[in-house]
């Protein structure tokens, strides 16, 4: 029996610095985010100065209270949540379509449109050819400028691709269409509800980027109100950095205003970083029982 296995030296050894291992990278990982919720309702001069390293000190809400009250960073949001919602919901009406049709084997051409496919994944037209063209289609200056360029991504189809031929049983196929079941329903109606592992993990990639997405704003929008928050956290922290640079003569009345602007900037900065977070956090756990199902099965089976 195993209970009866007795750990010699080296196995003692191994399981120690395995430990010592995943400590150290457990505390890498959680020193920055406690850093970001301390520094969010510290006093901005003690973190400027270092003195602030870890646990909160001189705690203050105005941070919080000044995001609350700024309606660029609340328009901000609701971009931030608007380019999310359509632009995962985009990704996967075209993701999980694709890699249906090129996991079936009786689909003519599948290994050609498979690597054309993989083509893009190496080279691209560049940025240049890639704005004339969203700009011809009259899309600069709108959502769908955001959500449309990156409506697929190849390696989530690629593992989408991988998921279907390996759960998806050829006989389920051959018995719906037995009955009578056309292609559409047979995805529709048996494929979909048997994916949803697969389904989540793409929800949740394609979901994270584009919350977290901001360079594509960055280049296509020029209106402030359509911002998302990542553009105004962006704005933000340009604006500290202007405020702690100066430059030139100036007086010391001058000098404090900047410094007491760039300390709001400052503390504003690490409370956005916090709202603009907790949704991802929160959605996490209820995804997490299909996401390590769906990933493994995607990427190593097949």
């Amino acid at each position: 029996m195993l209970s009866g296995i007795k750990e010699t030296g080296r196995d003692r050894l191994f399981l120690a610095l395995n430990y010592i291992y995943v400590f150290f990278a457990f505390a890498v990982v959680l020193y920055p985010l406690i850093y970001i919720v301390s520094a969010s309702i510290s006093d901005p001069k003690l973190v400027g100065s270092g003195e602030m390293w870890l646990f909160p000190k001189g705690i203050t809400f105005d941070g919080y209270k000044r995001v609350f009250e700024n309606t660029a960073i609340w328009t901000g949001y609701a971009n931030t949540i608007l380019y999310t919602v359509v632009g995962t919901s985009i990704n996967l009406l075209v993701t999980l379509p694709a890699a249906y049709a090129l996991s079936r084997k009786d689909f003519v051409g599948s290994n050609f449109f498979m690597g054309m496919f993989m083509v893009t994944m190496f080279f691209g037209g560049g940025l240049v050819p890639t704005y004339l063209l969203v700009k011809q289609l009259g899309m600069v200056n709108t959502m769908w400028a955001i959500v449309l360029p990156s409506a697929a991504s190849i390696w989530n189809i690629i593992v989408s691709r991988t998921f279907f031929q390996s759960s998806i049983p050829k006989e389920l196929q051959e018995a719906a269409q037995i009955d009578g079941c056309t292609n559409m329903r047979l995805f529709i109606r048996i494929v979909l509800p048997l994916s949803m592992p697969i389904i989540a993990v793409m929800a949740l990639f394609y979901g994270v980027g584009n919350w977290n997405s901001y360079f594509s704003a960055l280049i296509y929008l020029n209106d402030a109100g359509k911002y998302p928050l990542q553009l105004v956290l962006r704005q933000i922290l340009v604006l500290q950095e202007m405020s702690a640079q100066g430059g030139g003569i100036i007086d010391v009345n001058t000098a404090a205003a900047m410094n007491n602007k760039a300390e709001i900037a400052a503390l504003v900065k690490y409370a956005v970083i916090i709202v603009a977070t907790v949704p991802v956090i929160a959605i996490y756990p209820f995804l997490q029982r299909y996401f390590v199902q769906g990933v493994m099965i995607g990427s190593v089976k097949g």
